[in-house]
């Protein structure tokens, strides 16, 4: 019953989309119809300028270290509340009700996880970080960083003492974070995906 739970309570603050509220309070524009459709930073990032991406993406980092310290506060004793909690966040991110479910990738919402996670497991971020920031400035590909990224999450934690639980929920995780990338993944085999620091603002139709 607990996983129930932690799931609605983080879909509910996933739901709290970043990018679509800065884009319609900052920019006055529904960032779904612009750039590359994306509700996350690399989008608001492109379309809005650096601030905007910047608040988009601390504000998604948040939401899972807000999912995560709830869940934990609630079920003080159930070791794997925080992380089921995170797993609604990033459903809710996703997968949004409001808005015709289309949302972000998750990525950030991702970050978040890691952060909380690194209070037990600190080379958890050191490697994950770590792979995806070389992938990003060796090849300008934040989508192909972002993915790495995701890959060594359950790689780290299937090395450690990690709950078998926690390491399988992070394999479905990361399985939905490259679901969610598989748009990037087309065109990264074609070449023609955006490389950062290529701003791209033309409206969708």
């Amino acid at each position: 019953m607990f996983r129930f739970i932690c799931m609605i309570l983080g879909y509910g603050i996933g739901c709290l989309q970043s990018a679509y509220l800065v884009g319609r309070f900052a920019g006055h524009v529904d960032l779904r119809q612009y750039g590359s459709g994306n509700l996350g930073t690399t989008n608001a990032l492109r379309v809005l300028g650096k601030k905007a991406g910047a608040i988009t993406f601390v504000c998604d980092i948040l939401k899972s270290v807000l999912g995560f310290l709830l869940c934990k506060m609630i079920f003080q004793q159930i070791p794997l509340a925080g992380l089921y909690g995170c797993v609604g966040v990033i459903l809710g991110h996703d997968f949004p009700f409001y808005l015709n479910f289309k949302g972000g990738k998750g990525i950030a919402c991702m970050i978040g996880l890691v952060l909380c996670l690194s209070i037990t497991t600190w080379y958890l971020p050191a490697f994950a970080f770590g792979i995806g920031i070389i992938c990003i400035v060796a090849t300008r590909y934040v989508s192909l960083g972002s993915m790495c990224f995701a890959v060594m999450i359950p790689i780290v934690l299937y090395k450690t003492a990690f709950p078998l639980e926690g390491v399988v929920i992070t394999i479905c995780l990361t399985a939905l974070a490259l679901y969610q990338h598989r748009a990037n993944i087309v065109r990264l085999l074609s070449g023609n995906e955006n490389k950062l620091g290529v701003k791209k603002v033309e409206k969708n139709v």
